[in-house]
């Protein structure tokens, strides 16, 4: 596992902070709201290249946890690579599968592929078990099949 970089988590926590202003409406009147969670970008690692064909170098792959959902994203590393149209839809293979991806874009520069698997974190009583829910993911994720 290779780790992002200093200046990537930078870009890292800038996508986290631009994905909760675009949603910060939904967020606040979700009803299944867990006031305990915030918005943030978790567990990122350089995505691996076996299975995601050319791209798989040009991804990093984590977890973005938020007061209502869990999704598994893959940020583009460099900030010069041509965002796709907003909500275009791609498979991505990883270690442990498919998963089905929707393209968004938050301001000008910063976009990521998105696949939400959980919507309902209601039950978690902190944001450490946030964290360590995120850290389970990406140990399935990444594991392969």
């Amino acid at each position: 596992m290779l780790a992002p970089t200093p200046e990537q988590y930078r870009r890292l926590n800038e996508m986290a902070q631009a994905w909760k202003r675009r949603q910060a409406g939904a967020l606040e009147a979700a009803p299944e709201r867990n006031p305990h969670l915030d918005v943030d970008a978790l567990c990122f690692q350089a995505c691996p290249d076996a299975g995601v064909a050319s791209t798989g170098r040009d991804y990093l792959v984590g977890a973005l946890i938020s007061p209502v959902s869990l999704s598994l994203v893959l940020f583009p590393i460099f900030g010069s690579m041509t965002a796709p149209a907003e909500g275009e839809r791609r498979a991505f293979e990883l270690p442990s599968g498919r998963y089905p991806f929707v393209a968004e874009i938050l301001e000008e520069d910063i976009w990521l592929w998105r696949c939400e698997l959980l919507d309902d974190l209601s039950d978690l009583e902190n944001r450490e078990e946030g964290s360590r829910l995120a850290q389970r993911l990406m140990d399935r994720v990444m594991a392969p099949a």
